[in-house]
């Protein structure tokens, strides 16, 4: 008795692992952005993925970076199965080894065939990661606001003609690159100036011009709510979430001058329990019909040129890649900030928590 008790005790634990294993892989932590991008992208291709495979989707809102990334992988206790990620992180993520290699080839071709390398367009592959869209920072406004509107990155620094508070992302990137343009620095030229100490110190001093003025945000939607509830007059946002706006009807406009363009790009954390039907997931997520459906719910580019002939010819209009957008865009050097962030950030933070005197000349 004794032993057959022994026995089915071991059969019973050995039965409740493989439940609890069973369970663990018909579900996925999918790590993602917060507001309108997270919703174009469940119902572009998270919901359609469920149905079609049965496993759950748990989407879990992050504010990016790869403190949690590194922290999980070296601990070998990781929660998250795929994240989305700006490509600066990525390409640090992947240096680290903090990320699974992919191979590009195992990636869905193109309807007609065309294979993924061929068919996803410049550095959205790479050795553990695969792009999803090109997103952009831009200047938006709430034309109610003014007679008449900022038209030119310039504006957004001339307190004078345009008062009031500004919104930024607590962030170095985009912010340092703004600063230098404003002051007069060619868009070619920026990372080359930046990355002098004078540079940087430039563009510091650009932003002193407007600290006392700026309401920081961390997440898209905060830049938004910033807009709406008119807590500024203008901010950096991100331009899917602007149209996002003004289809609920906010009367928000897009100054695309010298906006800052960007791959996001999705990754498999290392040591994880779910690695092969996180990389199914991927595939899912990164193919030519997904692509092109989540473009429909947010107007950012999508990475596959087999996606974007999908588009309607007026949605096409509204993406920051469209020739008419990126006549003065600026694109954000990953590479170079994958290199620099370390050296620069700290000085940001240091920088944004130092108080700075109104001056008397302009409105408070």
């Amino acid at each position: 008795m004794r032993q057959r008790f022994k026995i089915t005790s071991v059969m019973a634990l050995t039965l409740s692992l493989f439940a609890f294993e069973t369970a663990a892989q018909d579900e996925l932590n999918v790590v993602s952005w917060d507001g309108a991008y997270v919703k174009s992208q469940i119902l572009g291709f998270i919901r359609p993925y469920e149905d079609e495979t049965g496993t759950r989707v748990n989407v879990i809102q992050y504010t990016g970076g790869i403190e949690e990334i590194r922290r999980q992988v070296r601990a070998w206790n990781v929660k998250w199965d795929v994240v989305d990620l700006e490509l600066f992180d990525a390409i640090r993520a992947c240096e680290e080894g903090l990320l699974e290699p992919i191979d590009p080839e195992s990636l869905p071709a193109a309807p007609d065939g065309t294979p993924a390398s061929e068919d996803f367009i410049n550095v959205s592959l790479m050795p553990c990661g695969v792009g999803n869209v090109v997103g952009s920072t831009v200047v938006s406004y709430d034309r109610e606001r003014f007679e008449k509107g900022p038209e030119t990155l310039e504006d957004f620094f001339n307190l004078k003609q345009f008062p009031g508070r500004r919104g930024l992302r607590r962030s170095p990137q985009g912010n340092l690159e703004w600063a230098l343009v404003a002051d007069g620095v060619p868009r070619g030229n920026v990372y080359e100036v930046l990355s002098t100490e004078a540079g940087v110190d430039r563009a510091f001093t650009v932003l002193n011009r407007i600290k006392p003025y700026i309401e920081w945000w961390e997440e898209g939607e905060e830049a938004i709510r910033l807009l709406e509830t008119g807590q500024v007059v203008m901010s950096s946002v991100y331009s899917g979430r602007v149209d996002d706006a003004v289809q609920r009807g906010e009367p928000l406009e897009i100054v695309w001058d010298h906006q800052v363009w960007f791959y996001d790009v999705w990754g498999i954390p290392r040591h994880g329990r779910n690695t092969e039907q996180a990389m199914d997931f991927l595939k899912y997520a990164t193919s030519t019909e997904s692509l092109a459906a989540q473009a429909r719910y947010i107007p950012y580019g999508p990475v596959r040129q087999s996606s974007l002939a999908l588009l309607e010819p007026e949605l096409r209009k509204r993406l920051p890649t469209s020739e008419q957008n990126l006549k003065t865009a600026i694109e954000l050097d990953a590479h170079w900030w994958s290199d620099n962030l370390d050296r620069i950030a700290p000085r940001f933070e240091r920088w944004a928590e130092r108080p700075v005197m109104v001056p008397k000349s302009l409105p408070r």
